[in-house]
């Protein structure tokens, strides 16, 4: 199979490298939001497709390993996705687009949905979006949002991501 690299999957490849991201998760409402700082390695497959490895203490999980990987689908016509964590059994399973300013991904995903204090509602799904925006080729950042019941977007964790030399 031949596959044509296009200017998406060449946006992609600026992800690859070791980057250190620090950040904040909230964990209910009344609490304070908890900081953490873990390392992440990007890697290529191929010419097509990132991959993300990031292992450390994250907030209210402990020690965990996270996996995303990214893609584009030229006959879907949107960057693809999945992400996966040791502290959970849900695969996310992402489709998103580049905004105007090609510097800013946003994922949209469907997940467990949680209460305002972070439990889980068994068996109910929620929306999702996780953004990636790049300020210059050495930092980024990473900003999720989940949809609400009343249709309201809540900012539930943002992370600042440098690139190690």
């Amino acid at each position: 199979m031949n596959t044509e690299v296009t200017n998406e999957h060449r946006w992609l490849q600026k992800l690859v490298g070791k980057w250190m991201a620090e950040g904040e998760a909230q964990m209910g409402p009344d609490a304070p939001a908890e900081k953490w700082k873990i390392p992440e390695q990007v890697s290529q497959i191929g010419d097509v497709w990132v991959q993300t490895r990031s292992e450390g203490d994250f907030p209210g999980c402990g020690p965990a390993t996270t996996v995303m990987t990214l893609g584009y689908d030229p006959a879907r016509k949107h960057f693809v996705g999945t992400f996966i964590g040791s502290m959970m059994t849900h695969m996310w399973v992402y489709e998103g687009d580049l905004e105007a300013d090609g510097r800013t991904l946003t994922l949209r995903a469907d997940g467990p949905a949680f209460t305002p204090e972070g439990t889980v509602v068994a068996g109910k799904m929620a929306k999702y979006r996780d953004v990636i925006a790049f300020q210059d080729d050495d930092h980024r950042t990473l900003t999720s949002f989940m949809q609400g019941d009343d249709g309201q977007w809540t900012q539930i964790m943002e992370a600042r991501y440098r690139r190690e030399k």
